[in-house]
């Protein structure tokens, strides 16, 4: 297993869209143990493909507190949903930075797991929203999208510095 790159906002790379895995085979199996891999060390919760600049359908996430549950979703899509909750998030594609999103309540979604075998799951609150945050990534959107112009330039510019001073 290897540690992945993670890209930075504003990166332009973060932008681009991930197509469909068109079958789950051991390139798609590694990716995941990869990107498990880079998401424990980074430390996140959740990171799609995109971010690791693979442009492929795939999110890992994993909620709980001792990396004891991790979550796969393979050409993930949203069948159902419904309220509003309002959470702060974070990225690991924006360190630092935490911002209140408003998202679905509950949702079901509809995926192909590890194994490639298609499963439904319907889940509300931290999951709901993570998945929601991760499955924007495959479409080229970040949480800080849903921010105001002025936030979202403010943390471009303050992304920009950080990079500056890591170089």
């Amino acid at each position: 297993m290897s540690i992945l790159n993670i890209l930075q906002f504003p990166d332009p790379k973060l932008r681009q869209k991930a197509a469909p895995v068109a079958s789950v085979d051991d390139r798609i199996r590694t990716l995941v143990d990869d990107m498990f891999e880079t998401m424990y060390s980074a430390p996140g919760i959740g990171l799609a493909a995109v971010q690791v600049e693979v442009l492929k359908r795939v999110i890992v996430i994993d909620i709980s507190e001792d990396k004891s549950q991790p979550k796969c979703f393979i050409n993930p899509e949203i069948i159902e949903c419904s309220g509003h909750e309002k959470m702060d998030e974070g990225c690991l594609s924006v360190p630092g930075i935490y911002e209140p999103v408003s998202r679905a309540k509950d949702i079901t979604v509809r995926y192909l797991d590890r194994e490639g075998k298609a499963q439904e799951l319907t889940v509300d609150g931290l999951l709901a929203v993570c998945i929601q945050h991760e499955m924007d990534h495959l479409d080229g959107k970040l949480f800080v999208d849903y921010l105001s112009e002025m936030k979202r330039n403010r943390i471009r510019k303050k992304m920009e510095k950080m990079r500056q001073h890591t170089l």
